[in-house]
């Protein structure tokens, strides 16, 4: 049987952030036909909740880049691949020393997430604790309040790009880290960069649901460089023609758009899904 991974932002979502009703019309087809899918995000659960709920996700979610899996049928968390005190301090240490403010992400064993932070620094940092406050599922604390031994998933920023490529290159010289970054939503001029342990990725998770679960295949979809190792783990791996070019030269093939429901009706073509339908 194949296993279908799907990335979510610029890959199966909209550029509104959504799951447009062509392509949950075409998961609820793949769910009717017993086609196994899932998906491998840069997200947190609680940032894609909302989102993937009533559209048939009920396989293990792969959340922060492989930095955890979630198992909807249990309420639970597999062991996550969490942060040093070390590790934390040093990147807390450049991201100050940037001018940037470090959001550290931790998880309880109830599955409740803390940010911790300190001062803010641009009215993008408000934006990201304004939208913490609304989330029923996320606690906010001052970094002087982070306990010492606290579960650190992963930490993240958001400043101006010549910041958020200092840091990038400081987390390169790490080998126990990875980042990754991009342009921010909170507006053009910002980036941000997220930071987890090295010994999780997209494509150690997915090797794992792989075995669990005993598939024989693994489809993947993509777009960006958070999705490589989920490439070089898949049989077949498909890039959205928004993609950029290392994604791209790794995929299998290029499909449409993410704004196009690319990804979509590369599926009702590629399992015929639209004879199912008529």
């Amino acid at each position: 049987m194949d296993l279908i991974i799907f990335d979510l932002d610029g890959t199966l979502l909209n550029r509104s952030s959504q799951i447009s009703e062509y392509t949950s019309e075409t998961l609820k087809l793949l769910s009717e036909r017993g086609i196994a899918y899932t998906v491998a995000t840069g997200r947190t659960l609680h940032g894609a909740q909302q989102i993937l709920e009533g559209h048939h996700f009920n396989l293990p979610h792969v959340y922060k880049n492989g930095v955890m899996i979630w198992y909807p049928a249990q309420q639970q968390f597999s062991n996550s691949t969490t942060l040093t005190a070390s590790e934390l301090g040093d990147v807390v240490q450049d991201c100050l020393q940037q001018g940037l403010t470090p959001f550290v992400f931790t998880l309880d064993k109830n599955h409740q997430s803390t940010v911790y932070y300190s001062a803010l620094r641009s009215k993008a940092d408000q934006v990201l604790v304004e939208g913490f406050c609304n989330d029923s599922h996320v606690t906010t604390r001052s970094l002087e309040e982070l306990p010492l031994d606290a579960s650190v998933t992963h930490i993240n920023s958001i400043g101006a790009l010549t910041a958020i490529d200092a840091m990038m290159q400081s987390i390169e010289k790490t080998p126990q880290l990875v980042a990754y970054s991009g342009v921010a939503i909170e507006g053009a001029q910002w980036h941000w960069i997220d930071i987890h342990h090295s010994g999780a990725s997209k494509g150690i998770a997915i090797e794992a649901l792989k075995k669990l679960f005993e598939y024989k295949r693994v489809i993947c979809f993509g777009d960006s460089d958070n999705d490589l190792s989920m490439f070089a783990t898949a049989d077949e791996c498909y890039a959205t023609a928004n993609a950029n070019e290392a994604i791209k030269s790794a995929a299998t093939a290029i499909i449409g758009h993410h704004d196009e429901d690319g990804v979509a009706r590369f599926l009702r073509e590629r399992f015929k899904l639209d004879s199912v339908e008529s």
